[in-house]
């Protein structure tokens, strides 16, 4: 028992059905007989005031430092078993083992003593985890980029009450919304476009003196943390360095280049123009050609033009359908007797767009439904009619509006690109990329452990090779200078959990550079952004965590007396929180720690821990279960479940009274990038049957709340083979399951699968060894 944890006591709580279900008798056996805990209390319900005050009294009576309740799941009473500061250890025995199983029945009764072991197991393993913040933080906010999102970033910072750095490029404010001649409707009732009020917003926030403003300004150098971020800024042949605590990047978009759009006409007609160039023709006159400066009278908007497309943006910017109505009623109110069309494959009018829609309708503007094919030198627009089920030509054009899509401005193309080095490839553009491209794959006893070489991490496309232009902060961190993006340019992020997100703890995006959106979306993105870097500076002041273990003290120790330099650890972070000292040991940046464990996973040494998640723990987890042997006929399944959508499905289940197999025991974990090979081969050896990895979501559309981690385990597993032939066992033995948190009723399907998948192959030989 680790000697931090001098006076665990386990309490048992029979509310819910888990006095009913289970002997809480025997799991007090368990506690005192087998494990020697001296305290052990049972309640009728834990999490009520009386069973709290039976907790605090024996914290208070220096009786217990460490309490383990046994009651209901760790995601739930959070706040009732937190006692001065100090989590209970939980083990699961409503959702995961009385809601999920038969009262009364043995094997429930097994279950719900094997979790109980590896509780006590667990609260051995744990020591208490203490902020360790160090020196002083800049509650300073560096906002990049002064169009219209920036603007509303800074604003909101300001009245927040922190301080602004606001750092523009360009030598005036304002972005593309100058350009504007009026903007969409943000206000009810939303029929009509509304005055550009960009002047207005400027005005106000060089008027706030929490903001100060530089443009005319690059970054030209970032280095450190949340908090502690120090960033060269170059301006008019100067540099200085500021001292920032977060980073808000509102960069903005460009429009695709329309001469890529040949075939569109564009190029060959000066009247074929983008919805960009249209916005400088439209006055309080009525349109005119640029050709000739005589009235456009008839004028047909072309919709994804070069967008949805794979040879030019597969992607729909979704503002494009708006803008083109804005301008097509625009057209209308300076000359009702003009004929407007806009030729669209799929008009997307969402929420109070749908009004607008319609206001163009009445206004006489004419919708039709096809699929461009090209517009020739004379404005003749050639489409696929669906509505009449026939190609079409229609002449007589005097102007044809490409409605292109937005690009990101997620590279800065005033800066050369850096120069693509091993050390700055290591991030792909597909984080789910394979690590064999990155690094050669490492033995499970680490007999050999080989750094990747530059042909290597080379193997895989740098973004910086697919996105004109250098980067927007030259990070300087070992992982490379850029914000790890999309192929498309957008920043990588999880987009439904945590959407501002980037991979840099402490640098945040909005508006048009974290996806396609309008000015008014693009406000609100801004303020959720700020919010996002505020609770990054506060946290990293605390030494807590950020999302989505916010607020964890812990982090990961690496014992460097052991340490290979393998950088295994460097190369697999999916945050950039590890660099390398100038003898290539790692070095743990605590600030951009996300606490996700995946340099543990990584490590072929053990030679990284928390204190309170650590190999040894969960080692000790998995030694603690009572295997039966074969003739008891009860096969064991040991399930690594990640705790941010594996384990929720499980709760979930239970929730819903799904039942599954008794025969299986879940262990959770951080992330599945945090499971290292060798917590399976031990699994093995100790005589499981069979191991499931139990994780979110991989791939391009990847669920993981730390991006890669799904990834990283499929990636170890395809190598468990010749660890599985070495033990003269099934590959079948060991598999991954994909479970999001919207998953709970798929639970019995896939456990109960598994299991007759293990029973049809055999006891585990292992057994009774």
């Amino acid at each position: 028992m680790n000697n931090q944890i001098l006076n665990p006591g386990v309490y048992l709580c029979g509310g819910c059905g888990i006095g009913e279900s289970i002997s809480l008798d025997a799991l007090e056996q368990v506690a005192g007989k087998e494990y020697k805990v001296p305290v052990c209390r049972q309640h009728a319900f834990l999490c009520g005031d009386e069973g709290r005050a039976l907790i605090e009294a024996d914290l208070a009576a220096g009786n217990v430092n460490q309490p383990i309740v046994a009651a209901c799941s760790p995601r739930v009473m959070t706040d009732q078993f937190t006692f001065e500061g100090t989590p209970a250890i939980r083990a699961n025995l409503r959702e995961q083992v009385v809601w999920a199983q038969p009262a009364g029945e043995e094997d429930t009764q097994m279950l719900a003593n094997d979790y109980l072991r590896m509780a006590i197991t667990q609260a051995a393993g744990t020591v208490p985890t203490v902020a360790a913040p160090e020196g002083e933080y800049s509650h300073t906010i560096l906002v990049l980029g002064g169009g219209s999102t920036g603007l509303n970033a800074a604003l909101a910072a300001a009245n927040t009450g922190y301080e602004v750095l606001l750092v523009e490029r360009d030598n005036q404010l304002g972005g593309w919304a100058n350009k504007w001649s009026k903007t969409l409707p943000h206000l009810p009732p939303y029929r009509d476009p509304q005055p550009n009020t960009i002047n207005e917003l400027i005005t106000t926030v060089e008027a706030e003196p929490a903001i100060t403003v530089l443009t005319g300004s690059l970054v030209t150098k970032t280095e450190g943390g949340p908090g502690k971020f120090n960033v060269t800024l170059s301006q008019d042949g100067s540099s200085r360095v500021e001292h920032v605590g977060a980073i808000v990047v509102a960069t903005g978009w460009r429009p695709y280049d329309a001469n890529n759009l040949v075939h569109l006409g564009y190029g060959l007609n000066t009247d074929v123009v983008t919805g960009i160039e249209l916005e400088e023709l439209l006055t309080n006159e009525s349109l005119q050609r640029r050709s000739d400066n005589k009235p456009a009278k008839t004028v047909m908007f072309v919709q994804c033009a070069g967008s949805r497309d794979p040879d030019h943006l597969p992607y729909c910017s979704s503002v494009c359908c708006e803008v083109s109505i804005k301008q097509a009623l625009q057209i209308m109110q300076t000359d009702p007797a003009a004929s407007v069309y806009v030729l669209f494959d799929e008009l997307r009018t969402p929420g109070t767009a749908e009004e607008f829609y319609r206001q163009a309708q009445k206004a006489g503007v004419v919708f039709i439904k096809g699929k461009v094919k090209s517009v020739s030198a004379d404005l003749g627009v050639t489409y696929d009619d669906v509505m009449l089920g026939q190609e079409v030509t229609l002449q007589g054009l005097d102007m044809v509006v490409l409605a292109t899509g937005m690009v990101p401005n997620s590279t800065n193309p005033e800066i050369e690109p850096a120069e693509n080095g091993a050390e700055q490839l290591l991030d792909d553009v597909n984080p789910n990329t394979p690590l064999s491209l990155a690094i050669k794959i490492i033995d499970n006893d680490a007999k050999e452990v080989v750094p990747p070489t530059a042909e290597q991490a080379q193997a895989s496309e740098p973004v910086s090779a697919a996105l004109p232009g250098g980067p927007l902060l030259n990070l300087q961190y070992v992982q490379g200078p850029h914000i790890p993006m999309l192929v498309d340019g957008f920043s990588d992020s999880h987009y439904i959990c945590f959407p501002y997100e980037t991979r840099r703890t402490g640098i945040y995006t909005c508006g048009p550079v974290r996806r396609p959106m309008d000015m008014a979306e693009a406000s609100e993105d801004a303020a959720g952004a700020i919010l996002k870097a505020i609770q990054s500076i506060e946290g990293a002041a605390r030494g807590a965590a950020m999302h989505p273990r916010v607020g964890d003290l812990s982090f990961p120790k690496i014992g460097l007396d052991t340490c290979t330099k393998c950088r295994r650890c460097t190369i697999e972070c999916p945050f950039g929180a590890i660099e390398e000292d100038e003898n290539s040991f790692p070095i743990l940046i605590e600030s951009r720690c996300r606490r996700c464990g995946t340099c543990m996973g990584a490590c072929p040494v053990r030679t990284i821990s928390f204190d309170n998640y650590s190999p040894n723990m969960v080692l000790g987890m998995i030694d603690a279960v009572e295997v039966p042997d074969e003739f008891d006929e009860k096969p064991r399944i040991l399930i690594f479940a990640c705790e941010n959508d594996a384990y929720p499905a499980l709760d979930m289940a239970g929730l819903n009274r799904y039942q599954y197999s008794a025969f299986i025991r879940v262990i959770p974990v951080r992330c599945l990038g945090s499971v290292p090979l060798l917590w399976v081969a031990t699994a093995l050896e100790k005589g499981f049957d069979g191991i499931m990895l139990m994780g979110c979501k991989s791939g391009d559309d990847y669920q993981c709340h730390y991006v890669k981690g799904s990834a990283l385990a499929k990636e170890r597993l395809s190598k468990i083979g010749e660890t599985l032939k070495s033990l003269m066992l099934e590959e079948e033995r060991v598999t991954m399951a994909e479970i999001s948190i919207a998953d709970s009723h798929s639970i019995p399907d896939v456990i109960d699968g598994f299991v007759e998948t293990i029973e049809g192959i055999g006891f585990n030989p292992f057994k009774g060894f």
